[in-house]
Parts: structure tokens; C-alpha cells; sequence
């Protein structure tokens, strides 16, 4: 099976990880920090603002099942994209809104896709669009969190 990745920051990770990974065609999602200076940071280090990192997902995907372009699309609806370095109560630049592009389709995609959503938006979006540095998973109790606590912070799913 052919799989591709994608990597988004939409503030707390437990949400993000939770709303990617009931997609169909999605077959992991994982919760990790990038966009920082710190090799391997800890959550600890991440909160402390002092790495750069955001708290992000990873995405495996099966192109066939979901595009990136889909994930794109709902990557904008579960989140407030507008807000900047913030989501819901959490504050800081660890929960900024960000796409960190794995190639340069990725890349361009993104671009066109925020231009999509911000046609719908009043405020204009905040969400950063970079190259992806190295994606560090988090800590194992971050990882599935809302299957195994049933918390999930701000996010919405789209029906």
C-alpha cells in the first residue's frame, strides 16, 4: 500500500491527532513537536516556549482513500486558523497554527488552500506554511490520548 505524510499544527495535539485519525484512508496520526531548534525536545521543553517547536500531528494517509487537498480542507474547519499562537485557552507559540510542507506539491497545495479558506473568513488567517523540519513524536501518554482519557481539548469535528 502506497502511504504519504502530512504534518499539522492546530494548537493542543490531543484534538488534532483525535479529528485526523477517524478520517477514512487516514492510518496514523501522531502526536509529536516540530518548527523548533531543540533536537528531540520534551513536552516540558516545548511548553517552556524557549524551543520554537509547535505541538503538531503527523499524518499517515493513503493517497488513494484521501488526498491531501481533503486534509487540507479539514485541517481548516477543526480548528480557528485565524487565531496566532493560540487555540481555544491555550496560549503560545508551541500551539500556533501551522502546515509544514513535506514537498513542494505539498507546499504550493497548502498556499492554494488557505486562499480557499480565506475567502470564508472575515479575519484574516494566521496559520503559518513552512518547510517541515524533523518531526520528534511526543512522549507515549500524549500519544492516542482522548481514545484512552476521552479529553480532546478545543477542536471540532466537522459532521
Amino acid at each position: 500500500m502506497n502511504t504519504e505524510k502530512a504534518i499539522f499544527a492546530a494548537g493542543c495535539f490531543w484534538g488534532v491527532e483525535a479529528a485526523f485519525r477517524q478520517l477514512p484512508g487516514v492510518h496514523d496520526a501522531i502526536s509529536g513537536y516540530t518548527g523548533g531548534t531543540t533536537t528531540d525536545p520534551t513536552y516540558r521543553e516545548v511548553c517552556s516556549g524557549r524551543t520554537g517547536h509547535a505541538e503538531a500531528v503527523e499524518v499517515t494517509f493513503d493517497p488513494s482513500a484521501i488526498t491531501y487537498d481533503e486534509l487540507l480542507d479539514f485541517f481548516w474547519k477543526i480548528h480557528d486558523p485565524t487565531q496566532h499562537n493560540r487555540q481555544g485557552p491555550d496560549v503560545g507559540s508551541q500551539y500556533r497554527s501551522a502546515i509544514f510542507t513535506l514537498s513542494p506539491a505539498q507546499h504550493s497545495a497548502a498556499f492554494a488552500s488557505r486562499d480557499r479558506a480565506q475567502s470564508s473568513l472575515s479575519k484574516p488567517i494566521a496559520t503559518e506554511i513552512v518547510a517541515a523540519s524533523a518531526f520528534y513524536p511526543a512522549e507515549a501518554y500524549h500519544q492516542r490520548y482522548f481514545e484512552r482519557h476521552g479529553v480532546a481539548c478545543h477542536i471540532t469535528v466537522p459532521r
